[in-house]
């Protein structure tokens, strides 16, 4: 069920200030949701979830708040939990109204029995998220995301009560909707639905049941898409006698969705080629909490780095994401799960997946229904079981159900090939992993894990590609494949040319692929229909899987890491929202880099051994500034599709070198490090056609603060960098300063962090360290008016201040789901502010 704004009838309390309490500590503080409690503890070498949480450990805690009711007026009452991460128990005035259990879906319990009207009623949620792991990634903990209290009138409709169809789409759209409505009374009841497209109503239609569907036709419509993210606003009102009893607004986007292996993925009848990102559901220092303009933020670099698609990997994604997505044009894959009944982690809820599945499922797909941006769901990810009949079988039952929940998008798993062999010749380096559960049946844990898999590629490297082209390969994947809509690969680009042939009503999805083989990945995207996208491992940067994708100096190191390693280390986008290198080879594959990108490998590091990660493609970084390194050798890496690339330092030619598409989009050169002017220079058919620019920082360095956003409005946050640069702006790579902040006025910092790979110090406090030249702060407003100021303190490179506006917005309220006016005054950011 999309966000919706009820004029009548159902209404929708957020509960944002809570009192919070740790088990560890006998004081409480005051939160405002949404609050992650994890990003706040202590990190070390003994925290039981290991490098899978980032070394953070785990911990009970209680939130505590007060809810007035007014008077009862028959209304009926519930808390929404849009999530909770650990387990967790709820009571409402003393008494327990429920348990919610699973860290990513959303639960409504009722507390009609224990609501106290015309009084405060006392809010009560033990969170015990003490074991762990309970995933592969960092969780996070506590209220992480939005709660609610629902008032509803006894007639109402049901909380997915209205489901949009678009069933055509041409010169007319014809629309469907249906709708469900709680009637305990059997009233004679009529059912009116809108479709207003801004202040125009362009088509209605009228009910007469409890539940039906309504058909309308909108003329000229004007189709939503990633390119073009068109909305509509859907009202539907029940009235009982003449009078409106409940009401409810959406946000919808008429799109259509079609798929089959000759013509490939078509949103609204055209041909769309997918440019995945795959993201985990942390937001960098900020933890897991799901603040709304973070999640906007993420979207919006996304789509500015080129990306048109993202997947929810691996658990469903976020109302406010999922706003992000729909205002500002991205496709999604939501992902259901990570495990079905088989464990991956010690903690994880795989001993009860069997009997919640159905509940989880309707609770993603009511929340998803009527989302545009939704194209397509994923039922799994990685999971051993899909090797075996009796996880096909799984399949096929969870794929039916969502089929006949929501029968016009697409069904994917994300299988990953190597790991279904692993299972099928009965391997089971899983059996000894930390994830073995001695109380789970043997059975259940001698298979193969994710994990376990991804460390064997790791050591094997491109062996990987040669046991997926095996026919043990086909054999172990082809049957789950055979009961879903498309099939998702995970890392099997080398089956694509034989599967297409193979089976040519089969449609592929790369559902993960790795960084350095993104440029192979869209060859094949571009050259088989039936392969309709490509979705890299991973989009931005995440917590957790401490240290998979870093590369480390030393001779050998594992996969995961060793404490202080926080990061996964795989991010084209890192922590703190500025791209990586690697990215520029999935731009120039995908014809949207228009100039040579040039990245160095840390000239400080230069000649000392490294162990490198398959989910890394280079350690270069886009900079030219390597004080006190003059004289040691920089390895340069250009990006480019052009033919050719030449490298001019201080205006001397280094040489040309072939680039594009041929070779594989990168051009490497080799030098003696100097300050100064590094260009590059592209070339097609012998002519100049493209030229880039990297500098190295002159003079004094100073600290400089650059707000992506001025003015705030009502929770928007505000993302500062904090960079040691010259006079020009230039960042300094090798001039690293802990710098402490201040902040004053109507505003707190609620994180200060970097990119680091690995770091002992905490995103919570308001001192840090740069990491190459740079650190990112959050503000967030406190609900005040005024002048913010930050303040920026270090000692050898002096001090630096930002001044930021909390302002009133243009109208009180508004509607969830809808950008805020803080989005719209700050849709552009200035790129000299930027840093």
């Amino acid at each position: 069920m999309a966000s919706y704004d009820p004029v009548g009838g159902t209404t929708e309390v957020p509960l944002a200030t809570w009192e919070f309490q740790r088990a560890s500590s006998v004081d409480s503080i005051k939160v405002r949701l949404p609050h992650d409690a994890m990003i706040g503890e202590r990190r070390g070498p003994s925290s039981p979830g290991g490098a899978d949480a980032g070394w953070f450990f785990g911990g009970t805690y209680q939130y505590r708040t007060t809810w007035t009711a007014d008077s009862d007026d028959g209304l009926l009452v519930g808390l929404r939990f849009e999530g909770v991460q650990g387990d967790a128990d709820v009571y409402v005035n003393e008494r327990f109204i429920g348990r919610i259990r699973g860290g990513y879906t959303e639960r409504e319990l009722s507390f009609q029995d224990a609501v106290k009207w015309g009084a405060d009623n006392d809010i009560r949620v033990e969170v015990d998220n003490s074991h762990q792991p309970n995933s592969r990634w960092y969780s996070g903990s506590g209220l992480y995301r939005p709660v609610h209290v629902v008032l509803r009138p006894p007639i109402h409709f049901t909380s997915d009560g209205l489901r949009l169809r678009t069933l055509s789409l041409g010169p007319d759209a014809h629309v469907q909707v249906a709708y469900e409505v709680t009637n305990p009374s059997s009233e004679t009841l009529s059912v009116t639905t809108e479709l207003w497209d801004g202040d125009v109503e362009v088509a209605s239609a009228t009910g007469h049941s409890d539940a039906g569907v309504t058909t309308m036709n909108v003329a000229r419509p004007m189709p939503w898409s990633a390119d073009a993210p068109h909305r509509y606003r859907l009202i539907a009102r029940i009235e009982h006698e003449g009078t409106v009893v409940d009401e409810r607004r959406e946000w919808v986007g008429l799109r259509t969705v079609e798929v089959d292996a000759q013509q490939g993925l078509r949103i609204n009848g055209h041909t769309v080629l997918l440019r995945g990102a795959c993201i985990h559901h942390d937001n960098g220092i900020l933890g897991a909490a799901t603040h709304r303009s973070a999640e906007f933020r993420r979207v919006r670099i996304l789509k500015e780095a080129g990306f048109n698609a993202v997947r929810s990997a691996h658990n469903p994604m976020s109302r406010h994401l999922l706003d992000a997505c729909d205002e500002l044009g991205m496709y999604v894959v939501d992902e259901f799960a990570d495990y079905w009944f088989v464990k991956k982690t010690a903690h994880d809820h795989a001993d009860r997946f069997r009997d919640t599945w159905r509940q989880d499922a309707a609770a993603l797909i009511g929340k998803d229904r009527n989302r545009p941006s939704v194209v397509m769901y994923a039922i799994g990810n990685e999971i051993p079981e899909t090797a075996t009949p009796e996880g096909v079988e799984l399949a096929r039952e969870i794929t039916d159900h969502f089929h006949a929940a929501d029968p016009d998008r697409p069904v994917t798993v994300a299988v990953n090939i190597f790991l279904n062999v692993l299972v099928s010749l009965g391997a089971s380096p899983y059996k000894s992993g930390k994830a073995a559960d001695p109380t789970t049946d043997a059975k259940q844990t001698s298979m193969a894990g994710s994990t376990e898999a991804n460390r064997m590629v790791n050591q094997i490297g491109r062996m990987m590609n040669l046991v997926s082209r095996l026919r043990q390969a086909d054999k172990a994947s082809r049957d789950v494949f055979g009961v879903v809509d498309v099939a998702g690969y995970n890392y099997g680009l080398a089956r694509y040319r034989q599967d297409v042939k193979a089976y040519p009503n089969r449609v592929i999805l790369g559902t993960e692929t790795l960084p350095g083989d993104v440029a192979r990945a869209w060859s094949l995207v571009e050259a088989h229909p039936a392969v309709i996208g490509d979705f890299v491992w991973a989009g931005w940067e995440y917590l957790g899987e401490a240290g998979v994708g870093v590369w480390v100096p030393g001779k050998r190191a594992g996969l995961s890491k060793p404490y202080p390693y926080v990061i996964a280390g795989p991010g084209m986008i890192d922590l703190s929202g500025r791209p990586d290198a690697s990215l520029r080879l999935a731009q120039a594959a995908w014809g949207t880099l228009t100039a040579p990108a040039i990245a160095v490998r840390p000239v400080d590091r230069s000649g000392q051994p490294v162990v490198r990660s398959a989910w890394r493609s280079t350690d270069a970084v886009e900079s030219w500034s390597w004080r006190g390194c003059e004289g040691r050798t920089a390895e340069i890496e250009v990006y480019s599709a052009d033919e050719e690339v030449e490298l001019l330092l201080n205006g001397r030619s280094l040489g040309r070198r072939k680039a594009g598409s041929r070779h594989r989009f990168r051009a490497r050169f080799r030098t003696p490090y100097e300050p100064g002017e590094l260009a590059a220079v592209g070339y097609r058919d012998g002519a100049v056609v493209s030229r880039s620019t990297v500098c190295s920082s002159s003079g004094p360095l100073g600290l400089r603060l650059s707000a992506e956003r001025r003015i705030l409005v009502g929770d928007d946050l505000a993302f500062v960098t904090v960079a040691v640069t010259d006079a020009d702006g230039v960042v300094e790579m090798l001039a690293d300063d802990q710098v402490t902040l201040e902040v004053s006025g109507p505003a707190e910092l609620i994180a200060f962090g970097t990119a680091a790979p690995a770091t002992e110090e905490s995103f919570v406090a308001a001192t840090h360290t740069t990491f190459r030249g740079r650190a990112l702060a959050v503000l967030r407003p406190s609900g005040e008016f005024g002048a913010i100021r930050l303040l920026a303190r270090s000692a050898v490179h002096g001090e630096a201040e930002v001044e930021l506006v909390a302002a009133r917005a243009d109208a009180p309220g508004g509607t969830p789901g809808e950008p805020s006016e803080a989005e719209r005054q700050n849709a552009a950011v200035s790129a000299a502010e930027a840093g």
